[in-house]
């Protein structure tokens, strides 16, 4: 889609940016990758009141254009080259009107470099509530740039705002807020002279960030990186000259256009809510009721659209086998597409239900506490406070986690946390930890109110995050290095969560577990299927002759026949040779070489556990019998007749899948966040080991 103007939103982070751009862009957005880094590139598109369509670049929050990590270094990148494929006509800086006097500092920066600027001065409403009164007129008169009040939250001023946009070539560029030349003026005018150009902010920014810049070439950062010898430019000391300028130039303005009311040294409300949720001890002990709530709603809110799901893929089924000729297509499309696709959607319930409890944290501000009170445990096992912010969000995925980790500026605590990252149980782990538990955990309350079956489940999420610490108190003495690791943070204030973001973050997550795991399980189940229905030389044709005997017909009954035919040729087949060929490696942990396939299978991503073993019990079963996943699994019967998933069996499962790093496309970010393959070798060795070893010693002991 071609826009006709490139908008660029920038602010602090907590000031309501991304909810802006979700405001602004609607689900008409994509997310991406910045040109040659794993940061999030946001990008959607918003339609203009003069007709024209703007596309909205939605870039990482930071503080000041001097970056103190990755995301914040992509800030200045995509502002100054000329040109690039980002560049935008106009920026939005977002600013938090009841905290204007820190916003301003981004503000003045970005408006030096002299591309057009709106404020979007952002939380109106609750700096209303506050009593801060803010003469809009005079201030947008002070800096000579639109200012819009606007409350993201609650979609006020979205349609002035994007008026304003209409209008972003057709106002004068802002006036400069500082002196910049004072700070270095020969540097400055010297590098003004190499690189053709006339704005002195953008030269003082080429002194300091040249190396990371790669819109300059080679020869010309290495001529920078003379003149700043040449003139004795020292960086950090021309920042804080700068920065003192700044907020010499912020005070005045707010002196004459912000009043606050004067208030009694009371707490604010946050202040009184955190002495509870962030206490020593009461927090931890609210954190584990808050996780134990989730998991006993995923489980008793999800049971019903549950049963709905796959009594509807029953009905398909049964319904396909009905009105379809008998043949190998049609067995394709029914134990392969479908039945892999009902072990997709199944889930959706309870996926949905999981991201619209962390969206809600999230929101309200709580999760920003959770990494607070979580930062003395961290440094304890050679960690720090950012370490948190990747391990809570391992709940939901550890691909996204692992990347946000080039935050974290100590090399030692990065490669820790990525090493651990895995092992918090993610929203893959579902689908196989509520299949395995509802098979053999009842569903019956202890003390009137703990279902054992979400208990079961807290108990798994809870045991990955206490391997998770464990492990890096390990991996601290292994990893050596003398830097030190620094957490600050801002805590933003309590706020109710925004309900329809909490659907678009519902909606968004399940849609992508559907397109991006439901293709690969329907690939893998389609050939899953193929290995499980076909089998090398004449296997197949000699079992039909063995059972065509008469003996057979005469002492067995048709459809007992039928079972037996399609058990040994399911075992005769490729994805049985394969599955009989790991058996002997398994079978100390209590797995058969059907769930041996499923291990295989799930490498490609662990939900296919679930689509595998739909595929295989479909394929081993009575061809007119359709019975949901679940009820395939329990009616399993061993050779003896025992059943195969005992209480041994499936907490054995799903220690194994607790632990090992069933998941290729962690492998892959793992490697290309380090860039070198031992570091993905070594975790997956290391996972695979505990894996094998903790599922060994459950399924002994409960055996």
């Amino acid at each position: 889609m071609k826009a006709d103007i490139r908008v660029a939103l920038v602010g602090n982070p907590n000031t309501g940016k991304s909810t802006l751009f979700n405001a602004l862009t609607g689900l008409n957005q994509k997310i991406g990758n910045f040109p040659g880094v794993t940061v999030d590139k946001k990008l959607g598109y918003s339609q203009l009141p003069d007709g024209r369509s703007a596309e909205i670049v939605d870039l990482p929050g930071t503080y000041s254009l001097y970056p103190k990590s990755r995301d914040e270094s992509i800030v200045f990148s995509v502002l100054a080259e000329k040109n690039g494929d980002l560049t935008p006509d106009l920026v939005v800086v977002i600013l938090d009107a009841t905290n204007l006097k820190r916003n301003l500092l981004l503000y003045t920066q970005v408006a030096d470099l002299k591309i057009p600027v709106i404020i979007a001065l952002n939380m109106i409403d609750l700096a209303k509530k506050g009593g801060v009164i803010i003469d809009i007129d005079q201030l947008a008169k002070k800096l000579g740039v639109p200012v819009i009040p606007i409350s993201a939250r609650k979609l006020e001023g979205i349609a002035n705002l994007k008026a304003a946009i209409s209008f972003a070539n057709k106002f004068a560029l802002q006036e400069s807020s500082i002196d910049v030349k004072a700070i270095a003026p020969e540097l400055i005018d010297a590098i003004c002279g190499e690189i053709d150009t006339e704005n002195p902010y953008f030269a003082l920014q080429l002194a300091h960030q040249h190396e990371t810049l790669k819109f300059l070439t080679p020869a010309q950062s290495d001529r920078i990186e003379e003149l700043e010898k040449e003139h004795s430019f020292h960086s950090q000391k021309a920042q804080a000259t700068e920065t003192i300028a700044r907020y010499n130039y912020i005070n005045d303005v707010l002196y004459d256009t912000v009043k606050t009311p004067v208030t009694a040294q009371d707490e604010s409300h946050s202040n009184k809510i955190d002495k509870i949720l962030t206490h020593r001890v009461f927090g931890f002990v609210i954190f584990m009721g808050i996780l134990l709530f989730m998991f006993q709603s995923i489980f008793a809110w999800s049971a019903y659209p549950m049963s709905l799901i796959e009594e509807l893929f029953v009905l398909i089924q049964g319904g396909l086998r009905d009105i379809l000729p008998a043949g190998p297509l049609t067995d394709l499309l029914i134990d392969g597409v479908v039945a892999g696709l009902s072990g997709v959607l199944v889930f959706i319930p309870q996926i949905a239900i999981l991201f619209a409890f962390i969206s809600i944290l999230e929101d309200t501000g709580y999760m920003a506490r959770v990494t607070f009170m979580m930062d003395k445990i961290m440094r304890k096992v050679g960690l720090n406070g950012k370490s948190v912010v990747p391990l809570i969000g391992g709940f939901a995925c550890a691909v996204p986690s692992i990347m946000s980790t080039r935050t974290i500026e100590n090399w030692k605590d990065r490669m820790i946390t990525i090493m651990v990252t895995p092992l918090v149980a993610c929203s893959a782990r579902l689908p196989v930890y509520t299949l395995l538990i509802a098979l053999v955990v009842p569903s019956r309350n202890i003390w009137w109110i703990f279902n054992l079956q979400g208990l079961a489940l807290t108990g798994m999420y809870v045991l990955s995050l206490i391997s998770a610490v464990i492990v890096a108190w390990v991996m601290k003495f292994i990893l050596k290095s003398r830097e030190r690791g620094y957490f600050i943070m801002e805590l933003p204030v309590y706020r109710m969560p925004r309900w329809n973001n909490v659907l678009f973050s519902m909606y968004e997550r399940a849609k992508t577990f559907v397109l991006e795991a439901g293709k690969v399980i329907i690939a893998v189940s389609i050939i899953l299927w193929v290995l499980s229905s076909y089998g090398p030389g004449d296997r197949f044709k000699n079992i039909e002759q063995k059972y065509n005997a008469p003996q057979y017909a005469r002492s067995m009954k048709p459809d007992s026949l039928a079972r037996v035919i399609s058990t040994e040729k399911l075992e005769n087949s490729y994805a049985g040779v394969l599955g009989h060929a790991i058996e002997p490696a398994i079978r100390p942990l209590g797995f058969d070489w059907k769930i041996g396939i499923a291990l295989i299978t799930s490498f490609a991503a662990r939900e296919v556990f679930v689509g595998t073993m739909a595929t295989i019990y479909s394929v081993d079963g009575d061809a007119d019998r359709i019975d949901s996943v679940q009820q395939k699994m329990r009616n399993a019967k061993n050779p003896d007749g025992s059943p195969v998933f005992t209480l041994a069996v499936a907490f054995s499962l799903m220690m194994f899948y607790a632990f090992a790093m069933q998941c290729a496309s962690t492998v892959a970010v793992v490697y290309r966040e380090t860039k070198d393959w031992r570091w993905p070798a070594a975790q997956f060795a290391y996972m695979t080991a505990l894996a094998y070893g903790a599922a060994f010693l459950v399924y002994h002991l409960l055996k």
